[in-house]
């Protein structure tokens, strides 16, 4: 995806759709002025394995059906509590609370733009 407000348009879906597969805290930030290999970041909180693999089908669905392709990701479903999702315009981080409290990418990245947040979201960017 070149056309960069089809892929913020694509990176806030997939932020919803998370929201709506029971995400927690889901946030899209725009990096690409942060970052020269992607532009948007997906962070969301997910509650078990369980949920991961779940959730982790349900993106593969939508992105085939964006035509976005998936260039890495493990070929198992991640047991430390940490799915990375790298399709190149967007990086989706689904993370266990431990390891979102941890790595705090919201801080890391934080000059960048928040184009959704999760309603329910207590985090600050």
């Amino acid at each position: 995806m070149v056309d960069t407000v089809k892929s913020r348009d694509a990176a806030i879906e997939i932020g919803r759709m998370i929201d709506e597969h029971k995400g927690n805290e889901t946030v899209v930030i725009d990096v690409h002025e942060q970052s020269s290999w992607t532009s948007f970041f997906v962070i969301s909180t997910i509650n078990s394995v369980g949920h991961l693999k779940g959730l982790t089908r349900q993106l593969k669905n939508l992105l085939s059906e964006q035509n976005v392709n998936i260039l890495h990701r493990h070929k198992r479903i991640a047991e430390d509590g940490w799915e990375l999702i790298d399709c190149g315009f967007v990086v989706i981080h689904l993370m266990s609370k431990e390891m979102r409290e941890f790595y705090d990418l919201e801080k890391l990245w934080f000059s960048g733009e928040v184009l959704y947040q999760s309603p329910e979201s207590s985090k600050s960017s």
